[in-house]
């Protein structure tokens, strides 16, 4: 039940709650918007489409015109939850992304945070 109220988020309000956890660590919206292009494939101009156009959350990552194959490389803890032990693969993706934001934050390199 929790999973379906996420999936029926507004994505423009998820993304500015990841533009703001990352500005508060001093990284940029610029390098959000790299690690969402990375996974979902959008380009920093579609994701702000995305967002203006009031798409649910669950609708970005079924619509991303080319989710990345290395994002199971992603591996580790998000919300106590193991993000590759997720059984539904839309959740998974958003636990992908969930941890690459997390790892921005915590001021991994890029690189790193995009498995480079």
């Amino acid at each position: 039940m929790a999973a379906n109220k996420v999936f029926d988020m507004p994505f423009a309000k998820i993304y500015s709650l990841l533009i703001a956890k990352v500005e508060r660590k001093d990284r940029t919206r610029d390098e959000l918007d790299a690690v969402i292009t990375w996974l979902t494939g959008y380009s920093a101009n579609q994701i702000e489409q995305m967002a203006e156009e009031g798409v649910t959350y669950a609708d970005f990552f079924l619509d991303a015109p080319d989710m990345n194959p290395n994002r199971t490389l992603i591996k580790g803890v998000v919300c106590g939850v193991r993000v590759e032990d997720v059984e539904d693969p839309l959740m998974r993706d958003i636990r992908y992304l969930d941890k690459l934001v997390d790892e921005l934050a915590k001021g991994k390199s890029l690189d790193k945070v995009l498995r480079g």
